[in-house]
């Protein structure tokens, strides 16, 4: 055997050892390969080489660089063998499976809630912490979500970028356009538990139901009397 061959079988025995010769000097993480810590060294020192020549968008590390530029392409490889959804990220594919698996291997040490993502148990545990790390740069109202403080930005904005493609109203949530496609749909999924009748969002059926439980909870303002629906208050 060579020296190259002996070195290379060295080098590469260490996947099955799981020894890590190779130590970084600022935070002591240790890695098989010289080649993968001057990778991560580009961390500690700031340097980002790789430009993204669509966005300008700087990366430490060339694979890194490789993957965000199916942003731009929409370049999605890796497919689910149960649904066939396509993803343009491996680690996303591994996450979706899930679902089909059942697997959730992220447990929250508080109430053991399990998650599918590591990154959907950081967020659930800000509700036993009370964290909320994101600020709205406006009113400086704080989330504990930032998909949250986005959403919640579009206010001062006026921003809608969800629009129904049968009237091109447009609104500033997912979720409200989805509601209001049931005008066009007719689709009404929220039955009365009561009575056969049927509504498009859960508040209308719970206004409903106030007519069969005889509840009143809308107090006028000016004389008390109460009311089963807000409009009747007004």
């Amino acid at each position: 055997m060579g020296l190259a061959s002996s070195s290379y079988l060295l080098t590469h025995q260490r996947l099955h050892t799981g020894e890590k010769p190779y130590k970084c000097s600022q935070c002591r993480k240790a890695f098989c390969f010289s080649s993968n810590l001057c990778r991560h060294q580009k961390i500690h020192s700031g340097k980002k080489p790789y430009k993204c020549s669509v966005c300008n968008k700087a990366f430490s590390q060339s694979s890194n660089l490789y993957t965000h530029q199916r942003t731009h392409t929409e370049e999605k490889p890796y497919n689910c063998s149960v649904c066939n959804k396509a993803f343009n990220h491996l680690s996303n594919l591994y996450m979706h499976q899930r679902i089909h698996t059942g697997k959730k291997p992220f447990i929250c040490s508080v109430c053991n809630m399990a998650f599918y993502r590591p990154s959907t148990l950081s967020g659930h545990q800000r509700i036993h912490t009370g964290e909320k790390p994101y600020k709205c740069s406006v009113c400086n109202k704080a989330f504990t979500h930032s998909s949250t403080v986005s959403r919640h930005q579009r206010i001062h904005t006026g921003e809608k970028p969800y629009k129904c493609p049968v009237c091109n109203k447009a609104f500033t949530h997912s979720s409200s356009v989805s509601r209001h496609q049931r005008i066009h749909s007719g689709d009404n999924p929220y039955k009365c538990s009561v009575c056969p009748k049927a509504f498009i969002n859960p508040s209308s059926v719970s206004r409903h139901q106030n007519l069969h439980t005889g509840e009143k909870p809308y107090n006028c303002s000016v004389c008390n009397n109460a009311f089963n629906h807000p409009s009747s208050a007004s």
